[in-house]
């Protein structure tokens, strides 16, 4: 290639002084000859870019010792070089790793936990700056206080003025804050030895006395949830025995609630196979006395004073009055149907769990009196039924049924059908006779309204079922002979030791002889 002449300015030959120290005036600028490759080559361009800069930069600080990776000197043709630094990267990410671990467990806690142990490059070998460490990822957390020392077995620490007993408020106060950790988890204390907190004795004993009460308070409720019969719900063992009546072939299938109560749940279920001395019906109702025992603290009047069940009654053992509640409306039940009282037929009884034959069709129950729609002479009927009902339950079963309303007589096949006898008493009761008096009210009172024309009024009634001639003008004397009564009848339990006779030979209303 042809050599390329850079050419200076001609000569201006000799001239003034002035001209040559002039900045505007022209220089002498020797030539230069290069080639074309030599101007387009990188190599040379480097080499005047390095030698600007060290014109510009003379001094050069001096790297410290040891081995220093960039990426401007890495040796990739070295695979042992390759090798450490992807090693070191990987070690990087894994510590990283870890520290979100220990970040998402430890969160609030007052006690955390570190994987310093496991980590691969420790926090002065990392990139990050001192400040930068986070502490709770070391050993010893600077932030945290030291928890109190314990005193010797001397019982002081220190000589002369300065000696410091066991019994120190500040050493005693620190102690109780420390001692507080020890309570349940459930009991909230905070970072008392952070805020060096010192509390008294008094205090520490009436914390731990509530902690303590909290324990066994969150205990019962768990109890209670697990054991109880709620709305709808059965507990696992009220559900075991259920799964067992179906396991057995007793029942086919259990469908579901149809009614709740204060004192039961009802359910509906298929009946089962039948067997030698069982007759299961189609469809069985049944019925789960709840074991919460809330609504039964004032309801064990009806079984304390009952003579059938007053030796087996405990006081002291409440849950013994579900069984015993589900155990008395069967053995009404069987009463009531043996003297041909319409009412649901007893299929088995197990524990608080009673199954019966169910009053209805097609899994939809029978509707209550209350809510059917009967025109006159349905409800003229139903009112003698009802009467006779009652009549028959007295004199033939010796039983007062102590809850009977419109809300519990079912109107199914033309006719109406007791339940609900889980209360019923003997009108021996020292309040056998009130609990009637008081049926006989609330009778009276719905078929009144009902517009049945022949019916009685409360004193009638009672009067009409019971066979007794009380002549009372108003009501307040009429119940005050129905306690003079009651007093009479107790005083002779209490005088003889037995109850009196209640029938005559020949089958007549009672008689209470003084």
């Amino acid at each position: 290639m042809d050599s390329v002449e850079v050419a200076a300015a001609p000569d201006a030959g000799p001239g003034p002084a002035w001209q040559s120290k002039c900045p505007w005036g022209a220089h002498n600028t020797t030539s230069m000859s290069c080639s074309l490759a030599d101007v387009m080559s990188e190599q040379l361009a480097k080499e005047l870019q390095l030698e600007e800069e060290n014109a510009a930069f003379p001094e050069v600080v001096a790297v410290a010792e040891g081995p220093f990776i960039t990426g401007e000197n890495i040796d990739t043709s070295s695979d042992l070089m390759l090798a450490q630094m992807l090693q070191m990267e990987f070690d990087r990410e894994y510590d990283a790793q870890l520290r979100r671990e220990e970040k998402k467990i430890n969160g609030d806690s007052k006690v955390s936990i570190s994987f310093e142990n496991y980590r691969k490059v420790h926090p002065y070998d990392s990139d990050s700056s001192e400040d930068e460490v986070d502490w709770q990822d070391t050993r010893h957390d600077p932030y945290r206080a030291d928890k109190p020392t314990t005193t010797p077995r001397k019982g002081f620490i220190g000589k002369g003025k300065d000696i410091t007993t066991k019994h120190d408020e500040v050493v005693c106060g620190r102690k109780n804050t420390a001692r507080m950790e020890n309570f349940a988890p459930e009991f909230q204390v905070g970072d008392g030895i952070g805020m060096d907190l010192k509390l008294s004795n008094q205090v520490f004993n009436a914390l731990k006395q509530h902690a303590y009460s909290e324990e066994r308070r969150s205990a019962r409720l768990h109890e209670k949830k697990e054991h109880s019969t709620a709305e709808k719900a059965v507990d696992p063992k009220t559900r075991l025995l259920m799964y067992k009546m179906v396991n057995s072939g007793m029942l086919e299938t259990i469908t579901g609630c149809i009614s709740t109560g204060k004192e039961s749940v009802v359910f509906h279920a298929y009946g089962g196979n039948a067997t030698e001395d069982k007759v299961i019906p189609p469809e069985c109702a049944i019925k789960v006395f709840k074991t919460t025992l809330n609504e039964f603290k004032n309801r064990d009047k009806y079984i304390k004073d009952d003579y059938r069940f007053k030796d087996r009654f405990s006081k002291l053992n409440p849950r013994k009055i579900i069984r015993m509640w589900a155990e008395k409306e069967m053995h009404n039940l069987t009463r009531m149907q043996n003297a041909g009282i319409p009412c649901p037929q007893v299929v088995i009884l197990k524990k608080h769990v009673l199954v019966m034959s169910f009053i209805g069709q097609d899994q939809a129950p029978a509707p209550k009196l209350k809510d059917v729609t009967l025109n006159s002479e349905d409800m003229k009927k139903a009112y003698y039924q009802v009467l006779n009902m009652m009549q028959q339950l007295y004199k033939e079963c010796n039983l007062v049924h102590a809850d009977l309303s419109e809300y519990n007589m079912l109107w199914h096949d033309g006719k109406v059908w007791l339940i609900d006898v889980s209360q019923s008493v003997e009108p021996t009761h020292p309040h056998g006779l009130e609990f009637l008096f008081r049926d006989c009210r609330n009778v009276a009172q719905f078929f009144q309204k009902a517009g049945v024309a022949e019916a009685l009024n409360e004193r009638e009634l009672f009067n009409a079922v019971s066979g007794l001639n009380i002549t009372a003008d108003n009501e307040v004397d009429f119940q005050a002979e129905i306690e003079a009564l009651e007093k009479m009848n107790e005083d002779h339990v209490q005088n003889h030791g037995k109850k009196l006779s209640v029938f005559s030979g020949d089958g007549d209303p009672p008689i209470y002889a003084e």
